[in-house]
């Protein structure tokens, strides 16, 4: 068998909010029938019969546009498309009751507003009190039934940073994960994020484009590399809302999900987030240093300890009525206190912007 790789098109989970990888796959002239379960847990490196067989039973294994069943044989000529999470086997998630302020929920999916603080999934170092530990705990008071086995990380699609509040969609069908992976891996999500960022940004509106990869030195962080070689592409689109002097308020829209993408791409453009103690915005970065000003500062890194920003607005469409739907959330009050004291700062203090 000579069965190429045509394309991987994988968004390695390491580097992206989005959860799910896609495969493409043509299979070859030479190819013998083979059930198609087998051909895959040897063709994907990293992927475990029990996340293929998740992936079949959730239809995101397509044959030619089509899901197919375990027992499918291909054949030469089949184009094969996986979305699925072929990442290693995590954390058994334990149930525990927390608080979840859920904003919408229906059979198909839940949209929560998720607080600064909180992890998303466990992991190395996080194994309770986190945003799926209580998902999984109530979803299991509503459906007993409901399992990990059943529905793969209680139908987490996407996540976001630990310090980084705002909304996350979950699937609680198989239908409205496979739907919904698609549409996250498509990049027809709508998601808009506001942050606080250091320094005036020149210009009222742009878009950032540079990959986005694991730091090759420092591995817990990821780098900009404008040139392409390294990391997986990655767009920013941003806009200025408000001008506070040393601080600038702005909006910005994902284009890809990698991790970080934000932090980095405006550590790029010389504007790390306020408060950001990964990329340098835990720290004065504009401004003159004197000890006013310095008190200043701290008293806001007080305000808000974490990175300014807030995933403020989700619109995707939904997996069984097709409709849009567009959800948006208020600004936590940790970033209104710190956002209206720079307002106030600016007013008094007449900042001529460095």
């Amino acid at each position: 068998m000579n069965e190429a790789l045509q394309q991987n098109e994988a968004d390695n989970t390491e580097n992206s909010e989005e959860l799910y990888e896609r495969f493409s796959i043509t299979i070859d002239k030479g190819q013998e029938p083979l059930r198609i379960d087998k051909f895959l847990s040897n063709r994907i490196e990293g992927a475990t019969r029990n996340k293929l067989q998740q992936a079949i039973n959730l239809g995101m294994v397509l044959v030619n546009g089509s899901a197919v069943k375990s027992n499918y044989k291909i054949k030469p000529g089949d184009a094969v498309i996986i979305y699925s999470d072929m990442s290693p086997e995590e954390t058994d998630i334990m149930p525990e009751k927390i608080d979840l302020q859920i904003v919408y929920e229906d059979e198909s999916l839940m949209v929560i507003n998720k607080p600064a603080g909180m992890v998303v999934h466990p992991g190395s170092g996080n194994y309770s009190g986190t945003l799926l530990n209580g998902v999984a705990f109530y979803l299991q008071q509503k459906l007993p039934d409901i399992t990990e086995a059943v529905l793969p990380r209680f139908g987490l699609v996407h996540r976001t940073d630990k310090n980084t509040s705002g909304l996350l969609v979950l699937a609680k069908t198989h239908k409205a994960m496979r739907h919904l992976a698609k549409q996250f891996f498509d990049h027809s999500v709508k998601r808009q994020y506001l942050a606080l960022v250091w320094g005036d940004v020149n210009a009222d509106e742009g878009t950032i484009i540079a990959h986005v990869g694991r730091h090759q030195r420092f591995r817990k962080l990821f780098e900009a590399y404008p040139d392409g070689e390294y990391g997986k592409e990655a767009i920013t689109h941003f806009k200025v809302l408000e001008r506070l002097g040393y601080v600038t308020v702005v909006q910005c829209v994902l284009e890809t999900g990698r991790t970080h993408q934000i932090r980095v791409h405006m550590k790029y453009m010389g504007h790390p987030l306020f408060n950001d103690d990964f990329y340098g915005g835990d720290r004065i970065v504009k401004g003159t240093v004197f000890a006013k000003y310095k008190q200043f500062v701290d008293n806001c890194f007080q305000l808000c300890k974490r990175q300014a920003l807030h995933a403020r607005t989700l619109g995707f469409i939904h997996p069984e009525t097709e409709k849009e739907m567009f959800f948006e959330s208020p600004l936590p009050k940790d970033m209104e206190a710190v956002i209206a004291k720079w307002r106030n700062y600016s007013k008094t203090k007449n900042i001529e912007v460095e």
